[in-house]
């Protein structure tokens, strides 16, 4: 295969096996099916980088010089930039109006809980002190 040779990111997705390993680094195709079982991490690592721009996979492991340098005669070709998918777009999920004045709820929220505790208090309290010494 020609150093030249344009692929699309479909065509590069579609060799994601142990038996045909295509991955995508800086824009550069590289097949590494015969590197899988030499790789130190492990064939896993490789394979779950198919099928997706693995540049920042490769980048956070902090590879070696020479690592980097037997990229060289795995290299097939470039990918098409253009080819790849769109990521979505973030959008913010939608909140309910600030309301600003919270101070009834909040009352009414701390009354729910300390009224029943308070009763409950006073009962324990009336039935310890009503209790005949025996």
């Amino acid at each position: 295969m020609s150093e030249d040779k344009l692929y699309t990111f479909a065509e590069v997705s579609e060799h994601n096996s142990s038996k045909d390993c295509w991955l995508v680094i800086d824009g550069k195709v590289y097949d590494v099916t015969k590197f899988l079982e030499e790789h130190p991490g492990g064939d896993e690592v490789l394979l779950s980088a198919t099928g997706k721009d693995a540049t920042d996979d490769f980048e956070d492991v902090g590879h070696s010089t020479s690592a980097r340098a037997m990229m060289g005669e795995y290299y097939v070709g470039e990918v098409d930039k253009s080819s790849f998918p769109t990521k979505p777009t973030y959008q913010a999920a939608k909140s309910p109006q600030y309301n600003h004045d919270k101070t009834n709820e909040f009352l009414i929220k701390i009354l729910q809980f300390v009224v029943p505790i308070a009763i409950l208090a006073l009962a324990v309290a009336v039935r310890f002190l009503t209790k005949k010494e025996e």
